[in-house]
C-alpha cells in the first residue's frame, strides 16, 4: 500500500533514493520531537509563574504525575534521582507517538532503532544504579533467595535465568513499542482507505489513547527495572 510522503520527503524529494532513508527520515522526526521539547521547557522557564496556567500547568501536571510515579515505585530518595530520566521518557515518547497521527509526519517510535535507542540506555542505567548502590553484593540479585552451599545447584541455575532475563529487557521494551505504533499506524492507514469518513474521528482517538498507554507502559516498566535494582536483594 503506498503512503503519502512525509513532509522532509516533500522538502527534500532526493532523500527517498537515499541508501537507509526511511532511518534517517525517523532520525530527523526524532530530532524534531527534541526541538519542540526544548522549545516547551524554555517558553514554560520564561513565563513562569506562582499560580500556573495554560502550558505551564500542563508541563507541572505532567512533572508531578512523573514525580509521584517515580516515588512509588522506586521510593522516596532515588525516587527523585531518577525523576528526570523518567519524565523525558514520557514526555518524549509521548510526543515522538503524537507524531505520527498528524498528517505528513512519521512517528519515530514506529522505527525498531529508535525505540532501541530508548531501551539500551534504559538497561544500562539499571545496572549502573544497582552497581552503585549495592556495589559487589549487587550480584545477589541474580541468585535468588536462597543462599548456601546445599542451594549450589539452584544458584546457579537462578543465576543464568536472572542473566537471561535482564539480557532481553532491552529487546522487549523496544519490540514492544516499536509492535504497537506500527500496528497504529498500518490501522489508521488501513481504515482510513476503506471508512475515511469515521476514522478522523473515531480512529484518531483510539491512536491518540493508544499512544499515551504505550509512552506510559515504557516508563512504568522502567520504573520496575529501576526499582529492582536499588532494592536490597531478598
Amino acid at each position: 500500500m503506498h503512503e503519502s510522503p512525509s513532509f522532509l520527503e516533500m522538502l527534500w524529494p532526493s532523500v527517498e533514493h537515499m541508501q537507509g532513508s526511511h532511518t534517517f527520515v525517523m532520525v530527523m522526526h526524532s530530532w524534531l520531537a527534541m526541538i519542540i521539547l526544548i522549545g516547551i521547557a524554555l517558553a514554560v522557564k520564561k513565563k513562569i509563574t506562582l499560580v500556573p496556567s495554560g502550558l505551564q500547568n500542563v508541563m507541572e501536571s505532567v512533572a508531578e504525575f512523573t514525580l509521584n510515579l517515580s516515588n512509588t515505585s522506586i521510593g522516596h530518595h532515588w525516587g527523585e534521582t531518577m525523576y528526570p530520566l523518567l519524565g523525558t521518557l514520557l514526555l518524549y515518547i509521548t510526543l515522538c507517538n503524537f507524531m505520527g497521527l498528524v498528517p505528513g509526519f512519521e512517528s519515530p517510535t514506529s522505527n525498531i532503532n529508535m525505540t532501541a535507542s530508548m531501551a539500551i540506555p534504559v538497561f544500562l542505567a539499571t545496572h549502573f544504579y544497582g552497581i552503585r548502590v549495592h556495589g559487589p553484593k549487587y550480584l545477589l540479585h541474580f541468585v535468588g533467595p536462597i543462599r548456601s552451599a546445599v542451594a549450589l545447584p539452584l544458584m546457579i541455575l537462578m543465576f543464568f535465568i536472572e542473566v537471561i532475563g535482564h539480557i532481553v529487557r532491552p529487546l522487549t521494551l523496544s519490540v514492544r513499542l516499536f509492535g504497537n505504533m506500527i500496528a497504529k499506524h498500518m490501522i489508521l492507514v488501513i481504515l482510513g482507505v476503506l471508512v475515511p469518513a469515521v476514522v478522523p474521528c473515531v480512529i484518531l482517538g483510539l491512536g491518540v489513547l493508544v499512544s499515551i498507554i504505550q509512552a506510559y507502559v515504557f516508563v512504568l516498566l522502567t520504573c520496575l527495572y529501576l526499582a529492582g535494582a536499588v532494592e536490597e536483594a531478598h
